[in-house]
């Protein structure tokens, strides 16, 4: 797990991921401008956002690997989240304005039901306070502006929509609220916000959501994230090497000789048979480029050593 580079501001470029435990209250940009103090190097981005009021996993990516977070953030996530039944608000979540509250009187046998309407493949409406562009402006820029703002509806996959946990307010039939937690397994582009708020709307009581941690991103998951002081003491140290965040992701290819070369000058490869995004690696087991099969040829997405 050892990165190429060092922390310090005049050293070598670190190369890597780093898989933080993200804390509430902070932005994902706020994150990566700590990474960036903490690597002493300004080459850091993000993989999929996360709301200030949500927790978990967030991928960084340091130096070489920022060109992997594309390709990373197109993944599979989970999250574990908590939806209140009985009140809408503006964003969707526990940061909006109440919009309108509404008893909430729902057998279990009517939500189980609701939860597997929206399980599979389905058209979701992003919440108006998502990241979505339209005419090149965030919704949610927009929205703070004052302007009304409706987006298409974009076709996500639940992969799965579990109840954990339900917790009723005063046991009364006419109470108003009730918790559920849930575990969602989702592809990349669902909204959590916009589900909690399909499911309220379904079930005719409205919601919102309430709390967010994301536990995986793709091959990730909190087992291998750092908090952000763990992150700060360790440094380079808490940085996934590039070769072994390839391997983690994605499908392996190993080449050597003329091939090895082929990949660092960008050459297409022959195809072996493997459909879909893989990394393939030389002889030293190092990772030297991202790439895309088809029928007729290996294309490289991203090739790390150039060259």
């Amino acid at each position: 797990m050892s990165p190429r580079g060092s922390r310090s501001a005049g050293g070598p470029q670190v190369d890597g991921l780093v898989v933080v435990d993200k804390p509430p209250g902070l932005t994902s940009h706020d994150v990566v401008a700590r990474a960036r103090r903490i690597l002493g190097q300004r080459r850091v981005g993000h993989a999929g956002t996360l709301d200030p009021m949500a927790t978990g996993v967030l991928l960084l990516g340091a130096g070489r690997a920022t060109r992997l977070l594309g390709h990373l953030a197109l993944t599979d996530k989970v999250y574990d989240a908590t939806i209140r039944l009985g009140r809408t608000t503006t964003t969707d979540d526990a940061e909006g304005e109440p919009l309108e509250d509404r008893p909430v009187d729902v057998a279990p046998a009517r939500l189980a039901e609701a939860m597997a309407a929206l399980t599979g493949t389905i058209d979701q409406v992003p919440s108006s306070v998502s990241a979505v562009k339209v005419g090149g402006v965030r919704a949610y820029a927009r929205v703070r502006a004052g302007e009304q703002v409706e987006l298409a509806a974009r076709r996500v996959t639940v992969h799965r929509f579990d109840l954990v946990a339900r917790r009723d307010a005063d046991g009364a039939a006419d109470q108003r609220g009730c918790d559920l937690d849930v575990t969602v397994g989702c592809s990349s582009g669902t909204y959590i916000r916009a589900l909690a708020r399909d499911l309220g709307a379904a079930l005719g009581c409205g919601g919102h959501l309430t709390a967010l941690r994301r536990t995986v991103v793709g091959p990730f998951g909190l087992d291998r994230a750092v908090s952000l002081d763990t992150f700060a003491e360790l440094g380079a140290g808490a940085v996934v090497g590039l070769s072994e965040a390839v391997s983690a992701g994605f499908a392996r290819r190993d080449v050597a000789g003329d091939a090895a070369v082929d990949v660092r000058h960008g050459r297409r490869l022959a195809p072996v048979g493997r459909p879909g995004t893989y990394g393939v690696f030389g002889p030293d087991g190092s990772v030297l480029a991202l790439v895309e099969e088809s029928a007729e040829a290996v294309r490289s997405l991203v090739v790390f050593a150039p060259a």
